[in-house]
């Protein structure tokens, strides 16, 4: 994922800059989000850079039609404004809150042994099965099992901090 961003960084801001006319880290942030979720529907039928760019356009569209847009735009009436400004900032800081810990916890999913890192992904971010897993990779089922467990326990020791939140 690492790579992923570092070679389509610039790519996904040019887009969201031009769609929103500034750069906004929340609508990137959820690009990387969506990409990973999503790789594998990708089809090599186009072009990945492609794919990226409406990915990236439609995430900016749906910022557009948001209600933390609007009330930043000022489309919402005095007395909306007014009785939603605190509930929207609630809710802005725990979407912030959300998305720091996302990314702490993707950076600590990042940084497992390859191994370990494939087996996680598959099982804990698209929903596969221990036999799915097992016959995607060509081994036991036992040793995936086992995998999965030495990697939540090292993501454990490296995550116990987002406990006490």
């Amino acid at each position: 994922m690492k790579q992923f961003i570092q070679e389509n960084k610039s790519l996904i801001r040019a887009v969201i800059k031009k769609m929103t006319g500034s750069y906004n880290e929340d609508i990137e942030q959820d690009v990387y989000i969506k990409t990973w979720r999503n790789m594998d529907k990708y089809q090599e039928s186009g072009k990945l850079r492609q794919w990226i760019c409406t990915l990236t356009a439609n995430l900016c569209r749906d910022y557009f039609k948001s209600r933390q847009y609007r009330l930043e735009a000022g489309q919402l009436n005095d007395e909306q404004t007014l009785e939603e400004i605190p509930s929207a900032q609630r809710n802005q800081e725990e979407i912030l809150d959300a998305r720091q810990r996302q990314k702490i916890i993707l950076k600590a999913v990042d940084s497992l042994p390859r191994k370990l890192r494939q087996v996680v992904i598959w099982y804990e971010f698209e929903d596969q099965s221990y036999d799915r897993i097992a016959a995607r990779t060509g081994l036991p089922v036992g040793t995936v099992k086992s995998r999965l467990f030495n990697a939540r326990k090292i993501l454990a020791e490296k995550l116990k901090f987002l406990q006490g939140e």
